[in-house]
């Protein structure tokens, strides 16, 4: 049996069942610290993995593994300097894994209504997207271009940098709040890398 402990609370897990425990959650203390206690009582060496995860603003880049940067640049744009209903922009990404991985995902955000070009929607224009570039070592096997966000899933990424684009068609007006960019080994979660994104403010048109 192996026991978990924070704080007064308290959990044990009976390895003798047989099965595979499901993972061990704890609350996070209210207001003061709180030491984390692991213990085994019976045969064998069990190891474990502890995640502290809570609901906080990215400040600045995390970087586990993977690095990442994050440019956007106008391709089409209304007003110089200033972003307006109609403008389009591209998004270049440029990731740097320190080691070798399988399954790797690409998670970038978009502000809401936007559109992402080169799915072959009514809307969509080859020349717009034709500028767009990719290098290095990792070719993606399957893009979504989502409502909320572009994501890029690759099979096999090796060690070193790679960089890949795509573009955007700002549609509404506001000031939109990104969440962050992440980069993440699927089978490895704690291998990842989160760049936090400024907002974007699109003008109304005169």
């Amino acid at each position: 049996t192996s026991t978990a402990s924070l704080g007064e609370s308290r959990q044990a897990v009976d390895w003798a069942a047989g099965a595979r425990p499901a993972a061990v959650d704890f609350a996070w203390p209210d207001e003061r610290p709180a030491t984390l206690g692991l213990s085994h009582q019976g045969e064998g060496r069990p190891w474990a993995f502890v995640q502290s995860r809570a609901a906080i603003p990215l400040a600045s880049p995390a970087s586990a593994g993977f690095s990442i940067t994050r440019t956007l640049t106008p391709v089409e744009q209304g007003r110089p300097g200033q972003w307006t209903p109609g403008d389009v922009a591209r998004v270049r990404l440029e990731i740097e894994a320190r080691s070798e991985h399988t399954w790797v995902v690409v998670d970038d955000p978009v502000p809401a209504g936007a559109s992402i070009l080169g799915g072959g929607l009514g809307r969509d224009s080859a020349p717009l997207t034709a500028a767009e570039r990719r290098s290095g070592g990792a070719w993606p096997v399957f893009e979504e271009r989502r409502f909320d966000a572009y994501r890029a899933y690759y099979e096999h990424v090796p060690a070193g940098r790679w960089t890949l684009e795509y573009s955007i068609r700002l549609n509404n007006p506001g000031r939109f709040a990104l969440p962050a960019t992440r980069v993440e080994a699927l089978y490895a979660p704690e291998v990842f890398a989160e760049l936090p994104n400024a907002p974007v403010a699109v003008e109304a048109a005169p």
